[in-house]
């Protein structure tokens, strides 16, 4: 069996299982472009080969499962020719397909910060298990990016809208609403996820071994769900905006204010990517998504959005645009359009 093993994440075969450790605890274990190469590497291997049973991937540390991408290795592309930028999307979205597409369990232990890349690499397996440490977002409109890593298909898919919620604001989700929202398949307090890993290495069946460990508990989100369905109830921004604003409640203007503050750029053209992605195919849905972060790497907002919540830590970006009524049709429909070389895809 082929080794993929980098310092930055692990891989070692246990019993039946490929187990992989995302091992940059410092980082919250954010994943790089060599990370997502030598997983891509490494489940490929894994998916030919018989004596591998399942995957399970895991984060170092108790804090991160896995935070995102490296995003400070992308501002520093983009400070020279975004060569990096490019060639990272272009293997996360790889990553992301590939896992996707897995011949056999995948499963995801989330136990801590899963956030953007972290999202990539588990919300697509078989099972995703949460931990008492999990907290699941897509913050991505906020540092002036969009929703990706197969976000176009899997955030429209979330039932009660939640998906557009969580997209276009960037909330975050403690264990139980991880699992009653959808990104979670279930939740398994963390003292026991290695005995549930050696169950896994162990010959038994996915499903049947996370049944001996899993737990429920009551998810605080099922009491906003009513509204989020309502404020949400379109693909229109402006509707959506509209309809925080006449709620009058806090809840409403606490939101509504945090949709503001982040990159209208970003806000218009996620509105739209999770509306076609609801018609979409999910390999069509990571051909849109290379062509949105293509553009986005090649724009400005990405760039200050991460000066302003990474780099300086004041929070206080200039967008190119001060609202949404100033992005022009003509500028999102840029952001959609096709590649001369588009994202292709491993099997």
């Amino acid at each position: 069996m082929t080794k993929h093993s980098t310092d930055e994440v692990l891989f070692e075969q246990r019993g039946v299982i490929g187990h992989i450790l995302l091992n940059r605890p410092k980082a919250l274990n954010s994943l790089t472009l060599e990370m997502a190469l030598a997983m891509t590497a490494q489940l490929l291997d894994w998916s030919t080969d018989n004596a591998i049973e399942a995957v399970v991937v895991e984060g170092a540390g108790e804090k991160g499962f896995c935070a995102g991408g490296d995003i400070r290795a992308l501002y520093e592309s983009g400070q020279s020719d975004g060569a990096y930028a490019r060639k990272f999307y272009f293997h996360e979205y790889q990553l992301n397909h590939l896992i996707k597409k897995f011949p056999k369990p995948y499963i995801a232990l989330i136990d801590g910060v899963t956030m953007g890349g972290g999202v990539g690499v588990s919300v697509h397996g078989s099972q995703r298990v949460a931990g008492d440490r999990t907290l699941f977002a897509m913050p991505e409109t906020g540092i002036g990016l969009f929703p990706d890593v197969g976000g176009t298909y899997f955030l429209p898919r979330l039932p009660h809208r939640l998906g557009y919620w969580l997209g276009l604001s960037g909330d975050r989700l403690k264990a139980a609403d991880s699992v009653y929202a959808g990104v979670a398949t279930h939740y398994v307090p963390s003292d026991s996820h290695p005995a549930l890993v050696d169950a896994f290495a162990s010959g038994q069946d996915p499903d049947e071994a996370i049944a001996r460990f899993v737990k429920q508990l009551d998810a605080p989100l099922a009491s906003r769900t009513e509204k989020i369905e309502a404020w949400f109830a379109d693909d229109s921004l402006p509707d959506i905006f509209a309809r925080l604003e006449a709620d009058g409640s806090e809840d409403a203007a606490a939101l509504l204010a945090n949709m503001k503050g982040k990159s209208p750029i970003s806000m218009i053209v996620a509105a739209r990517q999770l509306a076609e992605g609801a018609a979409l195919e999910f390999d069509e849905c990571m051909i849109l998504e290379y062509r949105l972060a293509r553009r986005f790497v090649e724009g400005k907002d990405f760039y200050e959005g991460v000066r302003a919540v990474i780099i300086d830590k004041d929070n206080a970006p200039i967008w190119g645009r001060r609202a949404i009524e100033d992005v022009t049709n003509e500028e999102v429909a840029a952001y959609f359009a096709p590649l001369d070389q588009e994202l292709e895809f491993l099997i």
